[in-house]
């Protein structure tokens, strides 16, 4: 099996998503996201390398003894969401065409906002994804400004 990348903090954050048709999914996150297939093992289960995280694709199911009453699915109304994938891209103009190309189906074209450029897609299943692109002219929201998982330094 492909390891996940040595974490640099202590942890690898990566994605899990519940798909009713794992090979369709693999299909959306490689060929139209342009993710790159790492392990594809028993009962479907599949991880997709994105840039530079995972997307763990698997069926749904019922409560394990881990998680006792926990049952995962898609989504039953994807009108209705807790929780999406939120992607940053450079250039969203160039990201929106080549992806619409690809079959992806965006809720709309990007649309500017405060800080950000931004539009969203679903996943076959469902699922929202984010695309947005970054315009804060301060670069308060650039990555190099993004707070740190360790305790910033006090100041003396």
């Amino acid at each position: 099996m492909a390891e996940l990348p040595p974490p640099p903090e202590g942890i690898v954050l990566t994605h899990f998503i519940v798909s009713d048709d794992v090979e369709r999914s693999r299909h959306f996150y490689t060929e139209v996201l342009g993710g790159r297939l790492v392990y594809s093992g028993p009962g479907g289960l599949t991880y997709v390398a994105l840039s530079n995280s995972w997307i763990i694709i698997n069926a749904g199911g019922g409560p394990t003894d881990d998680k006792p009453a926990v049952t995962l699915e898609t989504p039953r109304d994807p009108d209705r969401v807790s929780s999406f994938l939120n992607i940053r891209v450079k250039d969203i103009e160039a990201v929106y065409a080549e992806w619409s190309a690809r079959g992806a189906q965006f809720l709309t074209p990007p649309k500017q906002h405060q800080y950000e450029i931004r539009c969203y897609i679903r996943d076959p299943d469902g699922h929202l994804i984010e695309v947005g692109q970054t315009t804060d002219p301060e670069g308060d929201w650039s990555p190099a400004h993004w707070p740190s998982s360790t305790p910033a330094e006090e100041s003396e």
